[in-house]
């Protein structure tokens, strides 16, 4: 499955976009860490690679604006570092 065909499927994901499965790997992930159960999370670690997904999320908590909830964020920083 690719991540279009992912995005595709589950468009509660990414509700504000008009058409969601052309939406960069960077708003995917931001969507489904943020909105997604941990179903969507394996899933989309499996299309991505758990490096990939890990890296991204790193990098978007170093923005000035952040747009993870608190409680989301903190879940996925010991997430990552145990898992990647």
């Amino acid at each position: 499955m690719t991540l279009q065909q992912f995005l595709k499927k589950r468009p509660y994901l990414l509700w504000y976009v008009k058409e969601p499965e052309q939406a960069s790997e960077e708003a995917a992930v931001e969507a489904v860490l943020n909105y997604g159960d941990m179903d969507d999370v394996r899933q989309l670690i499996s299309i991505l690679g758990i490096k990939k997904v890990a890296s991204i999320f790193k990098r978007q908590l170093k923005q000035k604006r952040v747009n993870y909830d608190p409680k989301i964020s903190h879940f996925f920083k010991l997430y990552f570092k145990k898992h990647a």
